[in-house]
């Protein structure tokens, strides 16, 4: 009976360990992703990041907040911004930031993910309110680099690296749109006739240098004259215009 009895004690101190592990060790192991790093708080005090693969924690002692280091997209909502050149226009973005630091990222800002998504909101507005129309719509890879790089600046403290800003959609009202769109017709317009007086300028220019060759070879022009009337014996025509020089009339104009 003392031996049964000693069992029954053994066994039921083996299942009370066993329960108490059974408590304890998913408080005390964590297994971390590659892309994922814990921050230990232990009493309240940093520690640090550990990670990845099996990190042990002391029970009720340490506390860890996990970290996600992978690239994080973030939707900048609308926006309504007034040009440099007071034209109302409607922008979005999207911001692509990640975690470099997730000591910082969980020290120093109490939500990372919401305080990024504000700076990116009014760095928006500010920047793109001080650039003109015409810069906002033909230097968008100048604006998205100097975007990316104040944003950064100021989210670096909190360990959070920003790598890419992109402009995604420039709204403009309706009036404007209109307003565009014949200025973009008159300066169609203005480039074609620029074209045709170069053309009529040019033309001329060659008139004039053909006609200071006949000048100075009076042959040229009977040679030209001979061409003139083959090319009209080369149709079909009834009737034929036979030109005369102008110096056979200067006695009758003379007089």
């Amino acid at each position: 009976m003392d031996i049964i009895s000693i069992i029954t004690k053994l066994g039921s101190g083996v299942i009370l360990v066993f329960i108490i592990a059974a408590f304890i060790l998913p408080q005390a192991m964590r297994i971390l992703r590659e892309y994922e790093r814990g921050v230990i708080f232990r009493l309240g005090k940093l520690i640090g990041a550990k990670g990845p693969g099996l990190v042990f924690l002391i029970p009720v002692v340490d506390r860890m907040v996990r970290m996600d280091l992978r690239v994080v997209t973030i939707d900048v909502s609308k926006q309504e911004i007034m040009t440099r050149d007071n034209v109302p226009a409607t922008v979005d973005a999207v911001v692509y930031f990640r975690v470099v630091d997730p000591n910082a990222a969980v020290v120093k800002v109490e939500n990372y993910w919401k305080a990024t998504s504000l700076i990116a909101q009014t760095t928006l507005r500010s920047v793109l309110g001080q650039a003109p129309l015409d810069d906002l719509l033909s230097q968008r890879d100048v604006i998205n680099q100097k975007l990316q790089e104040i944003i950064d600046r100021q989210t670096e403290p909190w360990g959070i690296k920003v790598t890419a800003v992109e402009v995604k959609d420039v709204a403009l009202p309706d009036s404007m749109k209109r307003a565009m769109a014949k200025q973009a017709e008159a300066e169609r317009e203005r480039r074609a006739k620029v074209v045709n007086a170069e053309g009529e300028f040019q033309a001329a220019e060659k008139m004039v240098q053909a006609a200071a060759m006949i000048a100075k070879e009076p042959i040229a022009l009977q040679l030209r004259y001979l061409q003139t009337m083959r090319e009209m014996a080369s149709e079909h025509n009834t009737t034929t215009f036979l030109p005369l020089p102008i110096d056979l009339f200067s006695a009758f104009l003379k007089k």
